[in-house]
């Protein structure tokens, strides 16, 4: 995969200005959130944005595997000095551009200091340039995580019916609404059964949020279960290259349209 220069798809366009950041978060492992990532970002691609993904995901990134990529470069080494962040970007030919994080290493899983700086600084200068810039944040609630998500112009929080995944989605919320008082994020219930699923799990969190923390939720949008996604996912490749209309494909469309 070659370096995304002045002609790739998605290419930033000199004195453009600063675009949105889009945070995407969860409270566990397992919920889709990478995949989705990875999906909304090509959504807004197709969408006509100059979207980039930044795969945020410390010490377990793994965006440049479902996507099929081997990078030569990546933000452990932006972070280390080595390269510039617009050196070590791709272009991928689905039209969005992706910075890979770094996987099992340990350094970046415990970021702290001038490199956690580092790294919450870098949303802010990619976004010079381009629409959106998706930041596909680590799941769990450490300091970088909660970091990310509170400085983003919009969190999209994912969770499926799981009432474990409920139980750690809010306690996200409840953090960012510590954290960024005066932030509105919105909640993406992946994997559901049916669309009227995917809202009676964006019912029930909507409702401990304003019996305990008196504040609303809003809905992104529903997400439905899709065999298309894991066989996608197989195939290393984006869900809307591979199944362009399933219906996953389309509700993450739906809810990139409504962003």
């Amino acid at each position: 995969m070659s370096i995304a220069g002045p002609e790739a798809p998605g290419a930033p366009v000199g004195g453009a200005a600063e675009g949105r950041v889009i945070a995407v978060a969860s409270g566990k492992g397992g919920v889709g959130k990478t995949w989705f990532a990875i999906t909304l970002a090509h959504a807004l691609a197709r969408a006509g944005r100059r979207a980039l993904l930044v795969d945020a995901d410390f010490g377990l990134a793994n965006a440049d595997v479902q996507l099929g990529l081997a990078p030569r470069l990546d933000l452990g080494a932006v972070l280390a000095g080595r390269a510039t962040a617009e050196a070590a970007v791709l272009a991928h030919p689905a039209g969005f551009r992706l910075l890979p994080g770094r996987s099992g290493s340990g350094a970046l899983a415990s970021l702290g200091g001038a490199a956690l700086e580092a790294v919450l600084a870098l949303p802010r200068q990619l976004a010079r340039g381009h629409d959106a810039v998706v930041l596909d944040v680590g799941a769990g609630i450490g300091e970088a995580q909660r970091r990310l998500v509170a400085e983003a112009d919009l969190a999209l929080v994912l969770a499926t019916g799981e009432p474990t995944s409920l139980t750690d989605a809010y306690a996200v919320l409840k953090l960012l609404a510590q954290d960024a008082p005066g932030r509105a994020p919105r909640l993406v219930v992946n994997l559901a059964e049916s669309a009227a699923a995917g809202h009676r799990t964006h019912a029930t969190l909507a409702q401990a949020m304003a019996r305990f923390l008196s504040r609303d939720l809003a809905l992104a949008g529903v997400v439905r279960r899709d065999p298309k996604v894991p066989e996608a996912i197989r195939a290393q490749m984006p869900l809307l290259t591979r199944h362009p209309a399933s219906p996953a494909a389309e509700d993450v469309t739906a809810i990139a349209r409504g962003l």
